[in-house]
């Protein structure tokens, strides 16, 4: 998903971030705010990935959601 498309969607998006990756805070949904590469950085430290993994997960999960 472009970037642009994912921090305009973000406020509808954010139900589905936490269904998908429940160990994301509300406090790290609201430090994300859209961008994606914070949701890969906050997945590389909530879930332990490396980036490459972390990237993977979002690319997957995102082209579900374009």
């Amino acid at each position: 998903m472009d970037s642009n498309v994912f921090k305009g969607k973000w406020k509808q998006m954010k139900g589905e971030v936490k269904s998908r990756w429940g160990k994301l805070t509300d406090d790290d949904l609201d430090v994300i705010d859209g961008e994606r590469e914070k949701l890969i950085g906050k997945l590389q430290e909530r879930y332990g990935h490396n980036k490459e993994t972390a990237e993977k997960e979002y690319h997957d999960w995102s082209h579900k959601h374009v």
